[in-house]
């Protein structure tokens, strides 16, 4: 490895992927204790009596784009002159497709795209799919896996469904997908989210972004500024 790229703390990330924790290696496992299990949560798995998810009546005909839920939103506004701009269209059933054109200002390494750049892109498509059961949700917990870097100037095809919903809790996966739909897996998740009322947002965002949304003339933007938030 070259001095110059040790010291800016360059890594070769590229092409090796990370073990599972479960799967390390413990250096002192010959002379000392075997290591406790890890204390992280396990899979996503939805509970037995989870129910198979109902696309609401009023949700977009298949094929119809979805549109930004919220001008200001790094995943999809359009005011965000450095977001993602990823932009979703219904599915059959409750599943969505969206695409998601990686620019200079999404760089990790250089020419590639940043990883919590990918996670935010899968996090916006698979909050997306709320809209298609007509609930407001956020995002309880994500969990990813990056199979192949993600050049700058790729487009990332995402698809993304809902596989159970239990209470308020809904359960969906999703993939991204290089140079088209079937392309190679480049990235998937899995994620919980949580149903909340409108007061998640009131409560817990900044009042002058709330005001001005709820000051919106447009009854449908209003309603989905507050689609889907962390």
């Amino acid at each position: 490895m070259e001095p110059s790229l040790a010291r800016c703390g360059w890594r070769a990330t590229a092409r090796v992927r990370s073990a599972p924790v479960s799967n390390v290696p413990n250096p002192g496992a010959a002379s000392g204790p075997a290591p406790s299990p890890p204390s992280g949560p396990g899979p996503l798995t939805p509970p037995a009596d989870a129910a198979a998810p109902v696309r609401h009546p009023d949700a977009p005909a298949p094929g119809e784009p979805l549109g930004p839920h919220y001008e200001h939103c790094f995943g999809c506004g359009e005011a965000q002159p450095h977001g993602l701009r990823l932009r979703a269209r219904a599915g059959e059933g409750v599943s969505i497709t969206a695409e998601f054109t990686v620019g200079p200002d999404h760089q990790g390494a250089p020419g590639l795209a940043h990883g919590g750049v990918l996670a935010t892109a899968l996090d916006e498509t698979l909050g997306s799919l709320n809209w298609l059961l007509r609930v407001v949700a956020v995002t309880g917990r994500l969990q990813t896996e990056f199979v192949r870097p993600v050049p700058v100037g790729t487009v990332l095809h995402l698809d993304a469904r809902v596989t159970a919903v239990h209470r308020r809790k809904i359960y969906c996966t999703a993939t991204g997908r290089l140079g088209g739909p079937e392309g190679p897996v480049a990235v998937r998740a899995d994620a919980l989210f949580v149903e909340v009322k409108v007061d998640h947002f009131i409560d817990n965002g900044r009042q002058e972004e709330i005001r001005a949304a709820m000051a919106d003339p447009d009854q449908f933007r209003r309603v989905r500024a507050f689609e889907v938030n962390p």
